[in-house]
């Protein structure tokens, strides 16, 4: 994993001048702001707080970058965030603070539990929806969350990432 984080922090720097991560405000449990980061995927002009982009062709992203984006890669330095008690492995995905700041009672249900690398949504046929509008797999994650569903949910999505490559 430090081997392949390595090259592929070599590449990002190669193919653009900026920085190797991404870093950008998101809001946590109870609503507690953090500073997440990733592996950078966008070219350094891109907006910071602009909607994620939709399309594998939009032009803010790197050649790079599509290929993080396609493999999860450019997930992997949040475990660093995991580490510092941001996030957990499993749960909703951090939003961005002007997303979360328009939540209805429900949406912000969200916030009620550690936000996570991976969930329901991320494995689901949905994602051609903002996860913002899918809060149906937050919520089902909530109310229904144990330690044995968190390992499913690892394990499939190793299984996905892995078809990414």
């Amino acid at each position: 994993m430090l081997f392949r984080s390595a090259i592929l922090a070599i590449a990002i720097k190669l193919e653009s001048k900026g920085p190797i991560f991404f870093r950008q405000t998101r809001i946590g449990h109870n609503g507690r702001p953090f500073e997440i980061l990733k592996f950078r995927s966008m070219k350094v002009d891109a907006p910071k707080y602009a909607r994620s982009p939709d399309e594998h062709s939009d032009p803010r992203i790197t050649r790079v970058g599509r290929f993080l984006r396609q493999t999860s890669f450019d997930e992997v330095p949040q475990l660093i965030n995991v580490l510092k008690g941001d996030m957990s492995m499993v749960g909703p995905r951090p939003e961005m603070p002007f997303i979360t700041a328009e939540y209805s009672p429900l949406e912000a249900t969200r916030l009620t539990v550690p936000q996570g690398i991976t969930g329901l949504w991320q494995l689901s046929a949905d994602r051609r929806y903002a996860i913002h509008q899918s809060i149906e797999y937050d919520l089902y994650y909530i109310q229904n969350r144990t330690f044995l569903m968190d390992i499913a949910i690892l394990l499939h999505t190793l299984v996905y990432a892995a078809k990414g490559i």
